[in-house]
This record gives structure tokens, C-alpha cells and sequence, in this order.
């Protein structure tokens, strides 16, 4: 079988410029960040590709943003048998083809990838020390409301039930818990 892989990091990004052959046979995609190689999609494929099938991805990037990452992923693919081909770069692996330049290319564009990402990290970081600095900056919008939270709570519902009815983490749920206990021993 021929599968086709397409990732971007956001909900309201388009997967349109990515472009795969026609002749997939299925086509994963994802819209999650590629900070890291365990996503749902990309988990699914990589439990199904077996012996003779091929992975058809449009760039590097587009599979893995670290260089760990991206040998892993290749590696597990080549060894169930596979192949594994990036578009952009025209770049294959596996299928009984070893070619140490190519290898090569993998892993220097990977790095550029990598390198990409932590420039961009870096940037956003300076950005929101200045806008701190400036007072512009007040970090993510509280999303919780705390005051239902705490009518919940004083009615006696259990964390499960304040997650349920705000539609939250059971994590949140019991954090707010602990945070309106602590302010209620406070006053």
C-alpha cells in the first residue's frame, strides 16, 4: 500500500500546499504541533506500514522537527520492510535501496529543521520578555470560571462532576478544588 502523510502545526493552518501523488491509498493527517514524534495519526500509520508499503511525506519538516525524531521514525519505517520517500527533497529510504548521501541529507536537513524550530522559540521568548517589559504582555487568558467553580464546590460536587459540568481536566478540576480550599482557610 502507498500512504500519504501531511502535518501542520495548527488548527487553523491548511494542509492544501502540501502535495501528495494521487495514487495513495490513504492519507494521514494531522494538525498538531511536530514538536514531538508521538501523535495519533502518525502512531496509526506507523502500526500499519508493513513489509513493501511506502510512506509518501511532502517534507521533512512535515514528519519530525527534531533530528532524534526523524532517524526513529525513518528507522522503524525501514525496518518493517518499508520505504519512506520525502517530496521535497527527493529523498527515499528503505526498500532495499542504502544510500549513505542520502542518509547524509536526511540528517543535515533535519538539523536545519531543529535549528528552525529553536530560532523560532527563541524569538517568541525575546518577543514576550519585551512585551512584559513594556507591560503589554499579560500571558494566556484565564478560561475557567472560578466563580462557578466555587458555587460547585459549596454545593458538595466531586471534582469528576465540576470537570463534567465545565467541561474541563479532571486535573483542573481537582487544582481548582485545592486553590478555592486554600482561599476559603485564607479569609
Amino acid at each position: 500500500m502507498k500512504f500519504g502523510y501531511r502535518r501542520v502545526s495548527a488548527l487553523d493552518q491548511s494542509l492544501a500546499r502540501q502535495d501528495l501523488p494521487n495514487d495513495c491509498d490513504r492519507i494521514f493527517e494531522e494538525k498538531v504541533s511536530g514538536k514531538n514524534a508521538d501523535r495519533v495519526q502518525l502512531n496509526i500509520l506507523r502500526d500499519l506500514v508493513g513489509g513493501g508499503d511506502e510512506i509518501v511525506v511532502h517534507s521533512i519538516d512535515r514528519l519530525a522537527r527534531s533530528s532524534r525524531d526523524l532517524q526513529a521514525i525513518v528507522d522503524d519505517v525501514v525496518e518493517k520492510g518499508a520505504r519512506i520517500t520525502f517530496l521535497k527533497e527527493s529523498l527515499s529510504f528503505g526498500g532495499g535501496v542504502e544510500d549513505p548521501m542520502s542518509k547524509l541529507m536526511m540528517q543535515v536537513l533535519g538539523a536545519i529543521s531543529e535549528f528552525e524550530r529553536e530560532l523560532i522559540r527563541q524569538r517568541q521568548k525575546e518577543g514576550i520578555a519585551k512585551a512584559k517589559a513594556a507591560g503589554r504582555y499579560k500571558g494566556r487568558p484565564k478560561s475557567i470560571n472560578r466563580s462557578l467553580a466555587k458555587k460547585l464546590f459549596d454545593a458538595g460536587a466531586k471534582p469528576v462532576e465540576v470537570a463534567d459540568t465545565m467541561q474541563i481536566g479532571i486535573a483542573s478540576a481537582y487544582r481548582l478544588r485545592k486553590e478555592l480550599t486554600n482561599l476559603r482557610c485564607e479569609t
